[in-house]
């Protein structure tokens, strides 16, 4: 499944750098690891269990920057399900 281009809009922002975040968006729960500069690079989305984890599906961010900070590279990749546990 790809994901939805308004939920695409909202991970596009900054946040607070190396944290894991949690939201709603659309009925589903999001979890999402950001990077050193606030960049969410790992998205859990589905919905939540009891202990937090999320049950649905993962995706993995590629983002690449040139030297002088303009985007090149920016695409997520369905990794598979996730929390199946």
């Amino acid at each position: 499944m790809a994901l939805n281009e308004r939920l695409i809009r909202k991970l596009d922002k900054q946040f607070e750098p190396s944290s894991l975040l949690s939201m709603r968006f659309a009925e589903k729960d999001l979890s999402f690891q950001t990077d050193e500069n606030g960049y969410p690079i790992l998205l859990f989305i589905g919905k939540k269990q009891e202990n937090g984890s999320i049950k649905g599906e993962r995706y993995s961010r590629v983002l690449k920057f040139t030297a002088d900070g303009k985007k090149i590279k920016d695409h997520w990749d369905l990794k598979g399900k996730a929390g199946t546990k």
